[in-house]
C-alpha cells in the first residue's frame, strides 16, 4: 500500500466563474478528500475553501497545482507532521 499524507489545501477564489472548473477538479480527486468547507465572503466578493485530504504526496501536489493554475484562484497546502502507522 502506498504511503499517504494528511493535508489541508486552503483555496481563495477571486473569480467566481472558476467555481464550476474548481468543483470538477475536486470531484476528480473525490476518493482522497476527507471533507471540505466553503465560506463565501460577500463583503470582499471572494470565497474561502478548505479541503482536507489523505493521499500520496504526488496526488496532493497534483491537486493543489491544478487548483492553483486556475485564473483567479490561489491554493496553499499544509501537511500534517503525523507519520503513517
Amino acid at each position: 500500500m502506498e504511503e499517504t499524507r494528511v493535508a489541508i489545501i486552503a483555496i481563495v477564489v477571486e473569480q467566481r466563474e472558476q467555481a464550476e472548473e474548481l468543483n470538477h477538479i475536486l470531484h476528480e480527486y473525490g476518493s482522497y478528500i476527507i471533507g471540505r468547507m466553503g465560506l463565501p465572503y460577500e463583503k470582499k466578493g471572494i470565497s474561502l475553501i478548505s479541503v482536507a485530504v489523505d493521499a500520496p504526496q504526488n496526488v496532493i501536489s497534483a491537486l493543489a497545482g491544478r487548483i492553483g493554475n486556475l485564473s483567479g484562484v490561489s491554493a496553499k497546502t499544509v501537511y500534517s507532521k503525523v507519520e503513517q502507522k
